[in-house]
């Protein structure tokens, strides 16, 4: 019987050295051609297609196929999990399936038999036809319905077990059962990290049901599960708990905890929240991944006049420099790109953290423990005599943090730091209502950052649409549209590859305030933020609204996301 890699070799796609590795390193037939993928001794489309060609079948790439979701039900879960089988539609009388192996023809079979229809079988790639099933039909759904399956075999024919398997029966049993959560909880952590997911929820519902949401690019999305994980809440929560090493048999109180994964070759740090509510625990899992994250302040968004001006700022020799905006505005990305920018053999750099998102080369940094002691302030205290050149305060909360930041800037320090304000002018008020004295803000403050985090258009799908000027805010630059030869934007429209959101990824929009002599006398003499917004819009300043504004003509952004995040610059006391 001619295989897979006979074909290959014969299309001239594989060298018989190349077949040689594949063949030595696959685990069964089936799975020839992923081996081969994984070993980039070929493209999966290639090798597909020219399989197709070789037995008289189609080859269907399922990005650009209208699918048929509601065949899907129609087939046992127990085909379409094991033997990746993708029902795509209805075609005169007979129900076209999508399969990568084309050799195995007994699950074809099985699905002709449970739908009463002939089965067209064509070709497309595994990795496709797996996501669409997990789209459809939930993640986990194979490892649930295995667990379930136990489950309705123990309560077959009404037969109650009235006394305990003995030791070794029920450690074999109590084995058995916990490797399948494990697999469960394992596959929510990875599709929620191949889903560039910030953030996992799994909370508690009324009636005993789960909701699982992932948090992409900021914004949550619900998780399609089979609603047979219901089931297993409890285990899930359980194993999430032992992961996190916190205590399994508390479920009055919040707890907090942290694990760390290998995921395909890279460490993966994730932050544990537990709390009770009404309805049972509810977890939240912060995932940081070191591995996806980009340190580049020019690759993070900042367009090259923002740059150039931030870039003079953070190479004073001493001062304090803010970073201000919401939670998840992405500000220690910022300050991490920053200090990355600076470092070098000659410089010493300290940072205290809460926590300690991500561990730096070349960069010594303090975990905050406030339980004990080691506060903000108290660890900045005794950075002070280790030398530093440049220190890192992960956020100024206080009268005394602020205090000893600014004591560190006027003794030749350069500090960074965040705030947690709305805008860069911000800042200023935000410390003198702590309690600092003005005068001490206007002679150490060399520039404030604020930043918000916008999604960018999926290149793949979005689309450009022709506008009028009464659908677009007041404060809209319309005469910047009209400069340009092609007068439009760009608005989401949803693909696949961007899960049929119409984003992908996201960026930064900024504010920058470089302190100048005017600045700084306004600050002294304790004026209202909306002055000196004012004043350091007529010396040049870009506002968040502008700044977004720009992405959105250039087509990177939507106007829509930009009205999302920032407010109109038009209303007094922004």
């Amino acid at each position: 019987m001619v295989d897979a890699g006979e074909i290959l070799l014969s299309c001239g796609l594989l060298t018989p050295e190349q077949a040689e590795i594949v063949r030595n390193e696959q685990e069964s037939s089936a799975d020839f051609i992923p081996k081969a993928v994984q070993l980039s001794f070929v493209e999966e489309d290639e090798a597909l297609k020219a399989l197709a060609t070789a037995v008289g079948l189609d080859y269907i790439d399922l990005n650009h196929t209208e699918i048929d979701t509601t065949l899907i039900k129609t087939i046992p879960q127990r085909l379409i999990y094991r033997q990746s089988l993708l029902p795509v539609r209805r075609e005169n009388g007979s129900i076209v399936v999508a399969t990568s192996d084309p050799f195995d023809l007994y699950p074809l079979d099985e699905v002709a038999s449970a739908t009463g229809l002939s089965v067209v079988p064509v070709l497309a790639g595994r990795t496709e036809i797996a996501k669409l099933i997990k789209a459809n039909l939930g993640v986990g759904g194979e490892t649930v319905e295995g667990m379930l399956a136990r489950k309705e075999e123990e309560e077959a024919g009404g037969v109650e077990l009235l006394q305990d398997l003995d030791d070794e029966g029920g450690e074999l049993a109590e084995i058995e059962q916990e490797a399948s959560v494990i697999r469960l909880v394992n596959e929510i952590l990875l599709e929620a990290i191949e889903s560039r997911a910030s953030d996992v929820h799994i909370e508690s519902q009324s009636n005993n049901t789960v909701v699982i949401r992932y948090r992409i690019d900021g914004m949550l999305h619900s998780q399609p599960v089979p609603p047979e994980i219901n089931y297993f809440q409890a285990a899930i929560i359980s194993r999430l708990k032992i992961m996190s090493r916190l205590n399994i048999a508390e479920k009055r109180l919040p707890q907090d905890g942290r694990m760390k994964l290998k995921v395909r070759g890279r460490e993966i740090d994730v932050r544990v929240s537990v709390i009770p509510m009404i309805h049972g625990e509810s977890i939240v899992m912060r995932i940081l991944d070191k591995g996806s994250l980009t340190l580049d302040l020019q690759k993070l968004g900042m367009d090259r006049d923002v740059y150039s001006q931030f870039q003079k700022i953070i190479r004073q020799p001493h001062g304090i420099i803010l970073v201000t905006g919401p939670t998840g505005s992405g500000k220690t990305t910022t300050l991490y790109s920053s200090l990355l920018e600076i470092r070098d053999e000659a410089t010493k750099i300290i940072t205290t953290e809460d926590p300690v998102e991500y561990q730096l080369d070349g960069i010594n940094q303090i975990q905050v423990h406030a339980k004990i002691g080691l506060t903000f302030s108290a660890s900045l205290r005794s950075i002070l005599r280790h030398d530093p050149d440049v220190v890192l305060v992960g956020e100024i909360r206080d009268l005394e943090t602020a205090e000893n930041a600014i004591q560190a800037s006027l003794t030749g320090h350069l500090v960074f730091s965040t705030l947690h304000t709305n805008d860069a002018a911000g800042a200023f008020a935000r410390m003198v209502d702590m309690g600092v004295e003005p005068f001490l803000i206007a002679s150490t403050v060399e520039g404030v950052m604020a930043q918000r985090l916008v999604r960018r258009l999926c290149p793949e799908c979005k689309e450009p649409h022709e506008v009028h000027r009464v659908d677009l805010p007041d404060d809209f630059p319309w005469d910047d549209l009209q400069e340009q030869d092609e007068k439009r934007l760009f608005h989401p429209v949803g693909c696949r590859k961007c899960r049929g959101v119409g984003y992908t990824g996201r960026m930064g929009i900024y504010e920058l305030l470089t302190s100048t002599e005017d600045l700084r006398q306004m600050v002294h003499d304790n004026v209202s933020t909306w002055e000196i917004k004012q004043a350091a819009i007529k010396q040049g300043m870009s506002t968040l609204r502008q700044y977004g504004w720009r992405k959105a003509l250039s087509g990177q952004t939507s106007v829509e996301e930009i009205l999302r995040v920032t407010k109109s610059d038009n209303l007094r006391g922004n």
